[in-house]
């Protein structure tokens, strides 16, 4: 599995560099943003972690580069800061998944591993015959062998978190799920991550299911979390 790390502090890439591949991962290094940028827009890579903070180009502007051209590979943003609008600001710019310095190496590989797993699509044939029927709620339909969303048979346009949190939601319809359960089914992980990430997502998949039809779907049940349903 290639992995592209884009960091210009020498003493965490090294680490990071020599402790993926210890793990069996295949790790390319950029130290600055504009090198960052071209490596990941001319070779593949099953995930990039990315720098937030960098010479020439920062993380937040290079993620921003890489989702605008058409690029989908999972991001995993690294910073020191751990602020929310700073995490905010990295998924806004297309990031999957923000991970604030200093972490432990386990917690990395955990990320990494649900990172490239969900991001990871099943042949059509693994798929279950329900599966390939795909989930619905009323006009919404989520094609889960095609792994494409539509609602009044528009094409909705969405990343790869927005759209396992819509499947998850989709999946338990018309049931109140908590930030943290919908935190840590989405994106698979069972660390103390800032459950603000889960606000930020469903304001995404508010503006691309929600905002341009009357009949609102995507609803807060205030103080217990988010629920799917009619009304």
């Amino acid at each position: 599995m290639k992995i592209l790390l884009v960091e210009d502090e020498a003493s965490v890439a090294s680490f990071i560099v020599r402790s993926l591949s210890e793990e069996g991962y295949e790790v390319s290094l950029a130290t600055e943003g504009h090198l960052g940028l071209t490596i990941a827009m001319n070779h593949p890579f099953s995930l990039i972690l990315l720098d937030v903070m960098l010479p020439g180009m920062n993380g937040i502007e290079l993620c921003r580069k890489l989702r605008e051209s058409g690029n989908r590979t999972p991001v995993l943003m690294l910073t020191a800061l751990g602020a929310t609008e700073n995490l905010v600001a990295g998924l806004d710019s297309g990031a999957d998944d923000y991970l604030s310095k200093p972490f432990k190496l386990a917690e990395l590989l955990a990320r990494i591993r649900s990172l490239t797993r969900r991001a990871s699509p099943r042949l059509p044939e693994e798929a279950t015959v329900e599966e390939r029927a795909g989930l619905g709620i009323a006009d919404l339909f989520l094609d889960t062998a095609e792994k494409t969303a539509t609602r009044g048979g528009k094409l909705i346009d969405l990343t790869a978190t927005e759209y396992r949190l819509l499947e998850y939601l989709l999946q338990n319809q018309r049931r109140v799920l908590s930030r943290m359960d919908i935190l840590e089914r989405v994106w698979g992980i069972d660390f103390n991550m800032n459950t603000k990430v889960v606000d930020v997502y469903i304001n995404y998949l508010r503006k691309k299911v929600d905002k341009d039809f009357d009949a609102k779907l995507i609803h807060t049940s205030v103080g217990m979390g988010y629920i799917l349903k009619e009304m």
